[in-house]
């Protein structure tokens, strides 16, 4: 039987792109949602799964709803204050989510990677991520850039206070064991992502790019069939793809 979704921000770029990524992945949009109309308890029955690609000020509403109605849900939204990421959270107590910045599977691998690179190279070899899109994009960084940084975080046990947005003026040398993190934004670049580990003779970059949000539509399709019937909690792309260490 094809999952059953229901559709949160369907008119966006990626709302269309999942609608139009549906037919091949095995699922049916039950219900298409967008901001104005209103979310009511009716549109989770008979629903397997929600997928939210909204505006990050709508995700805890939802998240509530969807734990109502024991529908799991997945998160595409970026830009989250503290106090909604903390109250989307506390909702993964009741019901399975799949929460991911970036739903590529080529993305996810990327950073599968870079923590290997993270781990393996010192701090002799500085960190820098860049990342671009399009003129039109409301947050900065990327919710992709974000995940990037944690994991180089984690990876060498930095705390946030480690994290460079760009730089200007006299700045003084750059410390070793700093993250420096650039956005760009312009045209319709869809989403580059750089990391990059200099070090003195020589350096590394990992790089992904990403030509359509085709790839990012069936990622999220993905998780979604990945998501029912697993137990609650809170989950990344990494558990969907079995990318765990």
């Amino acid at each position: 039987m094809p999952l059953r979704i229901l559709l949160n921000g369907c008119k966006g770029r990626m709302g269309q792109a999942i609608l139009a990524a549906a037919p091949k992945a095995n699922v049916v949009i039950a219900h298409q949602v967008d901001a104005g109309d209103q979310l009511t308890r009716d549109l989770f029955k008979g629903v397997d799964v929600v997928i939210d690609f909204s505006s990050h000020d709508a995700t805890a509403a939802l998240a509530k709803l969807a734990a109502t109605a024991q529908v799991p849900l997945v998160i595409g939204t970026t830009g989250h204050t503290a106090a909604e990421r903390k109250a989307i959270t506390a909702f993964s107590k009741k019901i399975p989510i799949v929460w991911a910045g970036n739903y590529s599977v080529g993305v996810n691998l990327l950073n599968f990677l870079v923590r290997h690179a993270a781990t393996i190279l010192d701090s002799r070899y500085q960190v820098e991520i860049v990342e671009m899109h399009h003129r039109d994009k409301k947050d900065a960084p990327s919710g992709t850039a974000e995940k990037l940084i944690s994991v180089v975080r984690e990876a060498r046990r930095l705390g946030p206070e480690k994290v460079v947005h760009g730089r200007q003026g006299l700045v003084g040398a750059r410390p070793d064991d700093q993250i420096g993190v650039h956005a760009l934004r312009g045209g319709d670049v869809v989403g580059d992502h750089t990391v990059m580990f200099a070090g003195d003779g020589e350096r590394i970059e990992l790089t992904h790019k990403a030509s359509s949000r085709t790839i990012f539509a069936q990622g999220a399709l993905k998780a979604a069939h990945w998501v029912k019937g697993h137990p609650a909690g809170l989950y990344g792309m990494d558990d969907v793809l079995g990318l765990k260490d």
